[in-house]
């Protein structure tokens, strides 16, 4: 198993240098001067010459590439321009706030998905299976920035029972000693109940608008998925074997559907974190997304290749997770396969 796992991880290592080059270049290509920009417009030709030499960006691409590789190394992303604080330090404190945010926004749409597919599925054409059909479709649908602006408007502004959108704390409080990072994990574990139930709150809203888009494509897959398997010769042998209607559904149909179902969810867990960029922007979620968009539009280099580095990583550290799921879920699906 470790074996595998290993050598798992240094296959990936030929994609995560083809997101270094990649990111490196592209960011490059960004329009407009970073040294012009962080000079100022009332900059002399002289200042911004000096800014652009401290910055390496007198440089040639290879060699600026060389001097990145050299960092990267050493563990250093280089310094944002726009806090003046290393990136990986920036990283580490806003990645807890989008993962926490992601992993609550997939359990929504899993808690949702999931009990919708199956009911859909062993009961075709009915009022729950039209009702499927709805909510996929409005799913896909709605933009998540729209969905978000939806929310906050109806439940915070004109209902009054959100709290405002403005970060994962109400001014009020206090953020919890951190030990994970994560607000609900880090309040439980200091037993704050009240901090915990505020940041809750704050969560609700949030995660409801990432886990509505990908709601759709769970809710399909699993419907699809036990349809499939239903009808297969062993679930008809199964129900002639005189056995419970609950065992065949639960302990033989549902656990043969998983397989695709699990597919589908790295694949949506992949598109919560990229995706989770406008969610933040919409709630003022300060996690690595809002951080690199803020950093984008600054034209500040080192924040974007640092974003993009910790999503590649993040990536494979997924598809590693769901090859071993595979493996729980059916131990004829080995690793090596």
């Amino acid at each position: 198993m470790l074996k595998v796992i290993l050598w798992r991880l240094i296959g990936a290592i030929p994609n995560l240098i083809g997101v270094v080059v990649i990111t490196f270049l592209l960011t490059r290509a960004l329009p407009g001067d970073p040294a012009a920009f962080f000079a100022g417009q009332a900059a002399t030709v002289e200042a911004v010459e000096q800014i652009r030499e401290k910055l390496g960006l007198n440089k040639t691409l290879p060699e600026q590439f060389i001097v990145y590789l050299k960092d990267l190394a050493r563990g250093d992303f280089g310094l944002s321009l726009s806090t003046g604080q290393p990136v990986a330090t920036e990283i580490i404190q806003r990645l807890p706030a989008s993962i926490e945010l992601t992993f609550a926004g997939l359990l929504f749409a899993v808690a949702i998905a999931l009990p919708l597919g199956v009911l859909a599925a062993t009961r075709p054409g009915s009022w729950i299976d039209q009702l499927c059909r709805i909510i996929t479709t409005a799913g896909v649908s709605l933009p998540t920035f729209f969905t978000g602006l939806l929310l906050s408007y109806v439940f915070y502004f004109l209902l009054g029972i959100a709290p405002s959108p403005l970060g994962r704390l109400d001014p009020v409080f206090m953020s919890p000693r951190a030990i994970t990072g994560m607000y609900l994990i880090d309040s439980l574990l200091t037993g704050e109940g009240g901090l915990f139930w505020a940041a809750f709150k704050q969560l609700i809203l949030p995660a409801i608008t990432m886990g509505l888009f990908v709601l759709a494509p769970l809710a399909r897959m699993t419907r699809a998925s036990m349809l499939g398997v239903l009808s297969s010769d062993f679930i008809r042998t199964a129900r002639a074997s005189g056995l419970k209607g609950s065992t065949i559904l639960y302990t033989y149909a549902f656990r043969n559907a998983l397989l695709p179902v699990v597919t589908t969810l790295g694949m949506v867990f992949s598109f919560l974190l990229g995706s989770n960029v406008l969610v933040e922007k919409v709630f003022a979620w300060p996690g690595i997304g809002s951080y690199a968009i803020e950093s984008l539009t600054a034209s500040d280099y080192a924040p974007i290749q640092g974003f993009v580095l910790t999503m590649g990583v993040l990536y494979v550290l997924l598809n590693l997770l769901i090859d071993l799921a595979y493996a729980l879920i059916d131990p004829r699906v080995g690793l090596e396969a």
